[in-house]
């Protein structure tokens, strides 16, 4: 990376991790995303019940192979053949585990995260339950605020998303949220009907429980 740029990049991650530190979240900072998973591991104990939301970046981050080493108790959302019926109850059980890790959908400079899911499980673990929250984020989700979030989500993230999940969704067609064609585009503006995966938009902004919710921010880019 040009030295110029990443003089940048590096004053935009240090506003974000003193802002998330004054919302009462825990920020860290790993330069490379070969590092991830041995931070992860700095901040779960074996033994340790441990669940996830569904994300791309864990995968990347060697995450979701730390957490099948057998040292954790894994909620396995992603083990093979699973009923709807046993999904759900993975879900549910996510609410009592001791930790739970995620990605954001995009982080401001302000300290806020922003999030839009379509179960909504992810961001309910997000917001109340488990003991430990742990949000692992490459530096390609770092934005100015939560209009910027806004947009990276309808550009970026859902598309994305969309495409991998197959689901038959505008933005999965045309790259973009067709909210964004309106004359009245707004944050909760988009397609209807049962393929929809944007439902429901959280942001996290300044914390009651003091480090429950762990930011890792990685100097790389990671997942959608």
């Amino acid at each position: 990376m040009d030295k110029n740029v990443k003089a940048i990049l590096d004053r935009r991650i240090k506003k974000t991790m003193e802002n998330l530190a004054s919302n009462n979240m825990m920020p860290y900072y790993v330069e490379n995303v070969k590092d991830v998973a041995g931070k992860v591991a700095g901040l779960l104990k074996e033994g340790d019940t441990v669940a996830v939301g569904g994300s791309m970046s864990l995968f990347e981050a060697g995450v979701i192979d730390l957490l099948r080493s057998g040292k954790y108790t894994f909620l396995n959302r992603y083990e093979e053949g699973l009923s709807p019926e046993q999904m759900r109850e993975i879900f549910l059980k996510s609410f009592l585990a001791d930790v739970y890790l995620s990605s954001s959908n995009a982080i401001t400079e302000n300290g806020e995260l922003y999030n839009v899911d379509g179960n909504s499980n992810r961001v309910a673990a997000i917001c109340y339950g488990p003991k430990s929250v742990i949000i692992v984020a490459g530096i390609n989700k770092i934005v100015g605020n939560l209009d910027e979030a806004v947009k990276r989500v309808k550009t970026m993230a859902a598309p994305a998303n969309a495409t991998r999940l197959d689901c038959k969704t505008y933005c999965k067609e045309k790259g973009e949220c067709m909210g964004l064609t309106s004359g009245n585009s707004f944050m909760t503006s988009g397609c209807g009907g049962q393929n929809r995966i944007c439902c429901n938009y959280v942001v996290s902004a300044y914390q009651n429980q003091k480090d429950r919710i762990k930011v890792i921010l990685v100097g790389e880019e990671l997942g959608y």
